[in-house]
Parts: structure tokens; C-alpha cells; sequence
């Protein structure tokens, strides 16, 4: 398994530049975006042990950063 961070640009990469333009003008789609990055962290930092965490947690935090990442996706699209 590859513990590289998920960031939203590389995980949305042909809508990373619509993110961009779209954060400054939607403080909700910002809000969820800051949210992905604060939580893609936290997930980094226990895949790589430096914060690890029981497996069942961690998988909930992996389902949780793919539904942000859907509704971001979402949001861009729409």
C-alpha cells in the first residue's frame, strides 16, 4: 500500500483548476475542501504510524475523506 497523500488536485486533476477559481467563491465548497486537506492528514499521519490509529478507524476516516471527495466533486461538475 502506497501512503502518499490523497490531495485534492491529484484526485481530482481535471477539476483541480476549477477548485481553485470555485474556493474563492464558495464558502462551502472552501469549508469542504479545508476539511479534505485537515482529514487527508490525519490519515497520512496514521498510514505512515506517525500517529497510528486502530484499522476500523482508520477506514472510517477513509470513507469519510471519499465522501467529501465526492461531494467536492459534485460541486465542481455541477
Amino acid at each position: 500500500m502506497s501512503h502518499v497523500p490523497h490531495e485534492l488536485a491529484e484526485a481530482l486533476p481535471d477539476l483541480a483548476p476549477r477548485l481553485a477559481e470555485r474556493r474563492r467563491e464558495d464558502p462551502h465548497l472552501a469549508r469542504l475542501s479545508d476539511e479534505y486537506h485537515v482529514l487527508n492528514r490525519e490519515i497520512h499521519r496514521a498510514e505512515t504510524r506517525v500517529e497510528p490509529m486502530e484499522d476500523l478507524a482508520l477506514e472510517t476516516l477513509k470513507k469519510k475523506r471519499l465522501a467529501l471527495l465526492d461531494e467536492i466533486r459534485g460541486l465542481l461538475a455541477a
